[in-house]
């Protein structure tokens, strides 16, 4: 079953994209704009984990209320580009995360040296990982990041800010 095959990628990336995984799979059975829902409303504070057969199938059959910051036009937007782009590319990313690491070794040490801001959510699974949240204070990223205005910590919200 081919998903998506673009006129602008390699043919090895094209290749790579073919290869439909079962959580993708399951993703275009459930839907996009329920996957989307899911995704965008959940406020998991550990790991995302999507083992074999059970991505989030059992999480979709009760209903969704978007929450006051999220409109039903805005989804819309969001389900158009993934039926579009499919989950592939995003779940790739993380299927090859240690080769990213291997890739963007040569950056290590160097700093962020335009004026920036750092927004994370609160409930991000990222900001709850034991450890982070003591790198992500200003003092600690002002090393990294000369020109860090400020580091700005949304309560009560998750990964997409």
């Amino acid at each position: 079953m081919i998903f998506h095959v673009s006129s602008h990628l390699s043919l090895d990336e094209n290749i790579v994209l073919q290869e439909l995984g079962a959580i993708v799979t399951e993703f275009i059975e459930i839907g996009n704009d329920k996957v989307l829902k899911y995704f965008l409303t959940s406020l998991p504070t550990s790991p995302f984990y999507l083992p074999r057969g059970k991505a989030v199938r059992e999480q979709l059959d009760i209903p969704i209320t978007l929450p006051s910051w999220l409109f039903e036009n805005e989804l819309k937007c969001y389900v158009t580009q993934y039926e579009k782009m499919g989950f592939i590319r995003g779940l790739n990313y993380y299927r090859n995360f240690n080769i990213s690491w291997e890739l963007t070794a040569p950056c290590m040490g160097s700093k962020v040296e335009v004026p920036s801001k750092f927004i994370v959510g609160e409930l991000d699974v990222t900001y709850n990982i034991p450890g982070i949240r003591e790198c992500m204070n200003f003092d600690v990223m002002k090393k990294h990041v000369p020109l860090l205005e400020d580091v700005v910590v949304i309560e009560g919200v998750g990964h997409f800010v």
